[in-house]
């Protein structure tokens, strides 16, 4: 099965006959075996020539750039093989039709409303006191169905998220000073968390997309822009809180991260290496985790499921099956 590979070290990713190889600036090298890997996460200062590139693309592997603070530059997004000119028509068609864009819009934030009550009700049930908070947002959510464009949309949506952040004080055993969220940039341990883990999920879903027939900077939520892929953005949306927030409450409250792993400066906080490091191999772990999926009848990983979820916005656009976002079931 193909796996994800991370790189800390500063270095140079080069071809070296049927291989990739990462030689660091100390002069040891480690071969990746690229049959066996998915994707490449580069997380150091690594330098890489067209040869490398070139040999990335053959083998379909996007490679996902992060500074030295953790936080997403851009992707190489090989050369598309799984192309469909009548999917693509059918793509643009439903973000330019004002009702169809609506629609799907509208499943994206119903699923990722239904996943964010998920979390409270698996934490109320703890002893969380988080009624209130469910109250409210159900609340809020019976306005999804009546909202006449994407500005409404988008704005129901963040104040969703406004009371799901407010629950996180209450979630998470650490003291922890997060009133608000702030991404660019990120101000505090909880902001720099989340902006850390929600750009894995987002290269998770590029990496995903990729392996289908969808087009990547067509979306429905989120505007397509010049400069991003953002229908990752709007995938991302359902599966942050099956991901990525379980993923930092989880670390949070088992203590393998506190705040000596972060750094501050002036107005802007980040991860240090080592607790990025633990914190990429949970994330790893959680995204090889499985589930018995209902409609397959079968053991899926969390991975697999953002790949469903493409598989359906595709028979969606195709009018074949209407699109149902993904809700935690279990």
């Amino acid at each position: 099965m193909a796996e994800s590979f991370y790189l800390f070290s500063n270095g140079e990713l080069q071809r070296k006959d049927n291989v990739l190889r990462i030689t660091t600036s100390d002069g040891r090298y480690k071969d990746i075996k690229v049959e066996m890997t998915r994707d490449i996460y580069l997380f150091g200062e690594v330098s890489l020539n067209t040869k490398c590139l070139n040999y990335a693309g053959q083998l379909s592997m996007p490679i996902h750039i992060f500074n030295y603070y953790g936080s997403y530059t851009g992707s190489f997004y090989p050369k598309e093989k799984n192309v469909s000119g009548k999917l693509l028509i059918e793509q643009v068609n439903h973000y330019t039709n004002k009702d169809k864009r609506l629609e799907i819009a509208k499943e994206f934030v119903e699923a990722a409303s239904d996943n964010i009550l998920r979390n409270l009700r698996y934490y109320n049930e703890r002893g969380r006191d988080l009624q209130s908070r469910m109250t409210e947002i159900k609340a809020l959510k019976k306005g999804i169905a009546p909202v006449q464009n994407i500005s409404e949309l988008m704005g129901l949506e963040g104040s969703i998220r406004q009371v799901y952040y407010a629950s996180w004080k209450d979630i998470i055993n650490q003291e922890i000073d997060f009133d608000k969220r702030v991404k660019r940039p990120p101000d505090n341990m909880i902001n720099a968390l989340m902006s850390f883990v929600n750009s894995l999920v987002y290269a998770t879903c590029l990496t995903e997309i990729y392996k289908t027939q969808l087009h990547p900077t067509i979306s429905y939520l989120h505007s397509a822009g010049e400069r991003r892929f953002s229908l990752c953005l709007d995938i991302s949306e359902i599966f942050k809180p099956l991901i990525a927030d379980r993923l930092i409450f989880s670390m949070l409250n088992k203590k393998m991260l506190t705040e000596k792993d972060f750094e501050s400066q002036s107005n802007f906080c980040y991860i240090k290496d080592n607790g990025r490091k633990r914190l990429l191999q949970k994330y790893d772990e959680d995204l090889k985790r499985t589930i018995r999926h209902k409609g397959l009848n079968k053991n899926v990983s969390y991975r697999y499921l953002i790949r469903l979820e493409c598989y359906k916005l595709i028979k969606h656009l195709m009018g074949d099956k209407k699109y149902k976002g993904f809700t935690v079931w279990w």
